[in-house]
C-alpha cells in the first residue's frame, strides 16, 4: 500500500544552496545549469531524510524536478517539512511495492542505506543495503530507466604509501565490517542488473560535510569535538568534500554518466587530525594535540567488542572494525568525475562552517 502526501516548499533564494553557489567559486555555466534544468523528470528518491539524500532533494526541487520520495513510518519529519514532495511509505525489498513506486518515473536515485561500522548486524545490511538496490534495480530495467545507486568509497582499497586509489582499485578489500561487505555486495548486485540491460551508474561519495545533517552524521564528530573531545586525532585520513559538491555530481551524472560505470565524488584529501583541527577551528575549539597512539586505538577497540559480547549490543563507534577503519587513509582521485562529469569540489572549511552554522541555527548542542 502506498501512502502519499504532499508539503510546500520554500522558496530557493533564501535557501543555503544559493548562497554556497556564489560562496564556492563555481562558473557560471554551472550555475545557469542548476537554475535553469534541461529537462523537468519525474524522480523517484530513496534515503532523502538522509545527510547526502537531503541535500540532493533540495537542488532536485531548486532545479524544477517532480520528486518522489520512500519513507518509513518512524522516520523524522522535519528533513521534509515545507518541501513539496511526494511521500510513499514503502519496504524496498518489497519487489510488488518497489515495481508500484517505479511506475511512471524517469528516474531512480537510491540513497537510501543501512550504515553501521561494526561486525554485527550483517544479515540486516545485506537485507535492506543489497536487497534494496537489487529490488529497484530490477524495476528500473523493467521500466527501461536510468537508475544512480550512491554507494561509498568504502567500497574500494585504501591508499597505500600515500597515493589516492580510483575506482579501478577494488583491492585489497577494506575490513569485513557489515557497512564495507553490505555495500560492496549491493555494489554487485546493481552491476548484475548492467549486465542484463540496466542503464545504471554508481557514485561513490567521500567523507561529507555540510548542512542539512539531521540525524546527525558527520555532525556527530563535529559535537564531539565542541564538547571538548578531539584531542587524539585517529591514525588516518580521509577525502572530506562538502556534501552539496557530492549532490552536485550525482545532478550531472543524471546526463552524463556512462551506464555501467562507478564515479568517485571525492574532496580534499586530508589526515584525520587535519580534518578534526578544522572542525576545531569551526567551532572555536582547541584542535588535536596528536595522533591516538597505537597502543590506546587498539585497547578501545578490542573493549567495545567485549563490551558487545557482553551486552549484546555492539558499540556503534567504539569497536575494532571503526577503529581499524579509522587507521586507514580513505584518500581517492575524483579525476574520471572532473572528466566526465564537470565535477567540482570546493574548500572543506567552508562545508564545516555550514555545517556549524546550520547546527546552531536548527538548536543542535554539543
Amino acid at each position: 500500500m502506498l501512502l502519499i502526501q504532499t508539503a510546500d516548499r520554500a522558496g530557493f533564494p533564501n535557501s543555503p544552496e544559493f548562497l554556497w553557489f556564489f560562496r564556492s567559486n563555481k562558473p557560471a555555466t554551472t550555475l545557469i545549469r542548476r537554475l535553469n534544468a534541461n529537462t523537468r523528470m519525474q524522480i523517484l528518491l530513496t534515503g532523502a531524510t538522509g545527510f547526502l539524500g537531503n541535500n540532493l532533494l533540495r537542488m532536485l526541487l531548486d532545479d524544477g524536478h517532480a520528486v518522489t520520495v520512500t519513507n518509513r513510518h518512524s522516520s523524522d519529519p522535519r528533513p521534509l517539512d515545507g518541501l513539496n514532495v511526494e511521500t510513499v511509505q514503502i519496504d524496498l525489498t518489497d519487489p510488488a511495492a518497489v515495481s508500484a513506486a517505479v511506475q511512471n518515473v524517469d528516474l531512480v536515485i537510491h540513497s537510501a542505506a543501512v550504515i553501521h561500522l561494526g561486525w554485527t548486524r550483517l544479515a540486516e545490511s545485506r537485507e535492506f543495503n543489497v536487497g534494496s538496490t537489487q529490488m529497484l534495480a530490477q524495476a528500473a530495467r523493467r521500466q527501461n530507466i536510468r537508475m544512480i545507486h550512491v554507494s561509498t568509497v568504502d567500497t574500494l582499497a585504501a591508499a597505500t604509501r600515500g597515493q589516492p586509489c580510483n575506482e579501478e582499485h577494488l583491492e585489497p578489500a577494506k575490513p569485513a565490517c557489515s557497512y564495507v561487505v553490505s555495500k560492496r555486495q549491493a555494489e554487485a548486485a546493481m552491476l548484475e542488473e548492467v549486465d542484463a540491460g540496466l542503464d545504471g551508474v554508481i557514485v561513490n561519495p567521500g567523507f561529507m560535510v555540510g548542512p542539512w545533517d539531521w540525524k546527525p552524521s558527520s555532525g556527530q564528530m563535529m559535537m564531539a569535538i565542541a564538547k571538548g573531545a578531539g584531542l587524539f586525532a585517529p591514525r588516518g585520513g580521509c577525502t572530506a568534500v562538502d556534501v552539496r559538491d557530492v549532490a552536485s555530481g550525482i545532478l550531472s551524472a543524471i546526463q552524463h554518466a556512462r551506464s555501467g560505470e562507478r564515479y568517485i565524488l571525492g574532496g580534499e584529501n586530508l589526515t584525520y587530525r587535519e580534518l578534526w583541527s578544522q572542525m576545531a577551528k569551526a567551532v572555536g575549539k582547541r584542535p588535536p594535540i596528536n595522533l591516538t597512539p597505537r597502543w590506546a586505538n587498539w585497547a578501545a577497540g578490542r573493549t567495545g567488542d567485549l563490551w558487545g559480547k557482553l551486552t549484546g549490543k555492539e558499540p556503534s563507534i567504539v569497536n575494532s572494525a571503526n577503529t581499524t577503519m579509522g587507521s586507514l587513509f580513505h584518500w581517492y582521485s575524483s579525476d574520471k568525475a572532473e572528466r566526465e562529469l564537470g565535477y567540482q569540489n570546493g574548500p572543506v572549511k567552508d562545508g564545516l562552517m555550514d555545517a556549524w552554522q546550520w547546527f546552531q541555527k536548527h538548536g543542535y548542542k554539543p
